[in-house]
């Protein structure tokens, strides 16, 4: 009993150290999401240039989601005409450039992951556009096509077809300073929290289990921490492949990468590691599904390949720089609820998310939530 108190009492530290950011991160993103207009990303996805994989980035950066429904949202936007690989492009900024995703790596891990995720996220689009075009042929990609028309349901279909943009005319801010934007901002942002609390509840739980139960010593042996090259060599391989067993996804696997960062993986492997949410064995059982297995297997390896070469990148470069920190400073949050700025932080930023779920639940928030799961055409 002793160890699984120890383990929850790491797990629930966590969880209230990031709490403020991750309702901050959020309500950000359900921002954006209420002004910018579904057909608006279609309309510039068209093709595979270097402009329009950034914009892909930027759109997927705005539109913040998690794992499964970035993927489901990428298949969609490849149905209704989007290029390939500026969906794919779209998938991996969605989950992997987000800012609920850059506050939590900088509370928890140091601004250097913050800045190295937003540096690792492009460059891992770059390497994966190169490959897709060195390797992807024509053949593979109508296959895809036409596997990905029969609309075969992955997960979070209902949420990723759900288009909660304010209509109207006007700008920006005439839009989102009405009944209608406080609406559509509330809806997006509640049904943002109830798409990843299964995979942070999941992660958080995991990463306390293993930094209550597993000691450093076996980690530090399993990275080869004690052998500098070597930890650097490995990390990026050994990374993704952490994630894809431990079947964690979206944000609930920052607390799982400190501790393996704290457990002596190298400053890239955590990077690849993040990155490999796309990659955990039921996304890869969805790739199947909504592209036929040829090209799941060539995902796995683009991607692998891509995440695995931008986290050596990013390992070289920052090492280069002086700006690894020390991985013997590296902590868990231990402390709990104390009358600190935390503590204030999230008093605040939960009275905001409680009125945010008072207007879901009266504007017809929970049929919406009951369709999160649909069809892949369901939702309007």
């Amino acid at each position: 009993m002793h160890a699984i108190g120890h383990a929850l009492a790491v797990a629930g530290a966590m969880t209230w150290e990031i709490t403020w950011a991750l309702v901050l991160g959020f309500g950000l993103s359900a921002v954006v999401q209420a002004v910018v207009r579904r057909e608006t990303v279609v309309r510039l996805l068209g093709d595979d240039r270097p402009r329009t994989l950034a914009l892909s980035a930027g759109l997927g950066a705005a539109s913040s989601s998690c794992s499964y429904a970035a993927v489901a949202l990428a298949r969609s936007l490849f149905r209704k005409g989007a290029d390939f690989t500026a969906a794919m492009a779209f998938e991996i900024a969605s989950t992997n450039l987000v800012i609920e995703l850059g506050v939590i790596l900088a509370l928890l891990m140091g601004w250097q992951f913050t800045v190295a995720e937003f540096v690792g996220g492009p460059l891992m689009i770059i390497l994966l556009a190169v490959l897709f075009r060195l390797l992807l042929r024509q053949r593979l990609l109508r296959s895809a096509g036409e596997q990905a028309e029969r609309g075969l349901a992955g997960s979070m279909e209902g949420h990723a077809a759900m288009d909660m943009s304010v209509r109207g005319e006007g700008g920006f801010l005439r839009r989102l300073l009405t009944r209608d934007g406080f609406t559509s901002v509330s809806h997006i942002f509640v049904m943002e929290w109830a798409a990843i609390l299964r995979d942070l509840v999941a992660g958080l739980l995991i990463a306390g289990a293993i930094a209550a139960w597993v000691p450093d010593d076996f980690w530090r042996a399993f990275f080869l921490a004690d052998h500098p090259l070597a930890a650097k060599l490995i990390g990026p391989l050994v990374g993704p492949l952490v994630a894809i067993a431990t079947f964690v996804c979206s944000i609930g696997n920052v607390p799982l990468a400190v501790v393996l960062w704290k457990g002596g993986i190298s400053f890239g492997g955590v990077i690849a590691f993040i990155y490999a949410d796309l990659l955990i064995l039921p996304i890869l059982n969805i790739y199947r599904k909504y592209y036929g297995a040829r090209m799941a297997a060539f995902l796995f390896l683009t991607f692998f390949t891509a995440m695995a070469l931008a986290g050596y990148l990013v390992e070289f470069a920052f090492g280069g720089l002086g700006l690894i920190p020390d991985q013997a400073r590296a902590r868990l949050p231990q402390e709990g609820v104390s009358w600190n700025y935390t503590t204030w932080l999230n008093i605040a930023f939960l009275l905001l998310a409680a009125a945010s779920l008072v207007r879901f639940l009266r504007t017809g928030g929970p049929a919406m939530l009951r369709m999160m799961g649909g069809a892949p055409e369901h939702g309007a």
